[in-house]
């Protein structure tokens, strides 16, 4: 990444990151952790659905395909929809630590047109941990894992409890989600976005 800013530099203290034991094996299909989200949620006829599966260590891959309504400049993805694709699939790593976290700072560059029908293929991994902190990266590439690569991105993400969702969301939203009987769906509902 070119011109990375000092606040996604791990500190010195900084540790490896490590896998929780019941974190999803390498290939599982991660699902959407709500299904209202825009980014994984199959409920948003013009979200992305993006699709992750868990990798080795802390590493996911994930795809999405831009449709005519990710739309920026004619016939091309948005900087907007690339810029959540990234942060969908980077703040889904969070769920191969089994933490709750949200995002602090996202930085994305743009290195290539994504034209609309394109699938795009990504692949993350957390870099680091300090304390509450986590240190991860991303990058996209066009039609496979060996495509041109058309985005990256770091990121720095911050560990909260579930309160700060019940605390800033919108009360019938936080009752439904609550509510769900399955109890990993209540759980996976509050895992990645502010």
């Amino acid at each position: 990444m070119s011109g990375t800013s000092a606040a996604l530099t791990p500190p010195a203290g900084a540790v490896a990151p490590v896998r929780h034991p019941d974190a999803p094996a390498p290939g599982e299909l991660l699902g959407a952790h709500y299904e209202q989200c825009f980014g994984c949620g199959g409920a948003q006829p013009h979200g992305l659905r993006l699709q992750a599966r868990a990798g080795e260590g802390i590493s996911l891959t994930a795809e999405f395909t831009v449709q005519p309504a990710h739309q920026g400049a004619p016939g091309l993805a948005h900087g907007g929809v690339l810029a959540t694709a990234l942060d969908e699939t980077l703040g889904s790593l969070n769920w191969l630590l089994r933490t709750v976290a949200v995002t602090g700072r996202l930085e994305t560059d743009y290195v290539l047109p994504v034209p609309v029908g394109t699938v795009l293929h990504l692949e993350a991994e957390v870099t680091a941990v300090a304390g509450r902190k986590i240190y991860s990266r991303a990058t996209g590439t066009i039609g496979g894992p060996d495509g041109p690569v058309a985005v990256r991105a770091q990121a720095l993400f911050i560990e909260v409890k579930t309160d700060h969702f019940i605390d800033h969301g919108r009360p019938q939203e936080i009752r439904a989600a609550m509510s769900d009987p399955d109890p990993s769906r209540r759980e996976r509902a509050f895992e990645v976005n502010p």
